[in-house]
């Protein structure tokens, strides 16, 4: 299940969910389902998606709070050993929702104050717990490296150490629960690039676990509505690949696709055709 339906002004998931149904619907493992939620302001007292009759589900969703039964029937399919996949402004939702928090890790804005939990950072060879002031905050958008730090994790294995990701946004001191996380991969704002971004590595990847049931975190993939659909976040190798991975392992617990000879070295940035 592709979950989707709603952003803020800063994020276009109309075009953000094509690209990504686009991804998964290329690869033979998947059979997806787009579920669209109500526009914003509309009536989700209907809203509930059989989330059980799915292996899967991958989030692409930023706006209006859902019932109760369809939060229950989340916690319940990833609880009970379901997969899930949040993407990119994904971890913006639900602040008020504490199981939702506990599954994504780490989230930014929507009411994620200074005193809303533990940020997550990588310096000194591993992840730190800081509970110093900063909220959720990004640089410009600008190319800049991914660096692994699972690298036996499934979905990482037989990815390079370091690879360059094209004008995205690096999500920063973004807070949480930060319980049950694995930091798969990181990034830092290059100085020369940019004039912010803080000092640390942030996590860009992670594998969050939640009961029985397995989460895949990638803050990367932005666009909005000036964007179309080679919009190079989105069509970067690395993202899409990182993704359809995660997605895989979210699933079943396994990675059985091979690394694309087209996947981007840390030189140069590589983006698939349309």
């Amino acid at each position: 299940m592709l979950l989707t339906g709603q952003s803020s002004k800063y994020h276009n998931w109309e075009l953000s969910s094509l690209l990504l149904e686009k991804r998964l619907s290329a690869l033979d493992l998947f059979e997806v389902t787009k579920v669209v939620s109500p526009a914003q302001g509309e009536d989700f007292s209907g809203f509930n998606p059989e989330f059980a009759s799915y292996d899967v589900v991958v989030l692409d969703y930023e706006g209006d709070s859902w019932p109760e039964s369809a939060r229950k029937g989340l916690e319940a399919f990833v609880g009970g050993g379901g997969g899930l996949v949040s993407v990119h402004a994904t971890d913006n939702s639900f602040a008020d929702w504490p199981a939702f928090n506990e599954m994504i890790g780490v989230g930014g804005w929507g009411g994620r104050g200074d005193d809303f939990g533990r940020k997550i950072h990588w310096f000194d060879g591993k992840a730190q717990l800081l509970n110093t002031p900063g909220s959720a905050m990004h640089p410009p958008k600008h190319d800049f490296e991914i660096v692994t730090r699972a690298p036996e994790h499934p979905i990482m294995k037989g990815l390079p150490v370091r690879w360059l990701h094209p004008n995205d946004e690096i999500y920063s001191r973004l807070r949480g629960p930060a319980k049950n996380v694995t930091i798969l991969a990181t990034a830092k704002a290059d100085k020369g690039k940019v004039d912010k971004g803080t000092d640390n590595h942030e996590p860009m990847l992670m594998d969050i676990r939640y009961g029985e049931g397995r989460i895949f975190h990638t803050t990367l993939g932005h666009c909005n509505t000036k964007d179309d659909e080679r919009v190079p976040s989105l069509n970067c190798v690395g993202f899409i690949t990182t993704l359809l991975r995660g997605t895989e392992w979210a699933a079943t617990g396994k990675v059985t696709q091979a690394v694309p000879y087209d996947f981007p070295a840390v030189e140069a940035v590589s983006i698939r055709e349309q």
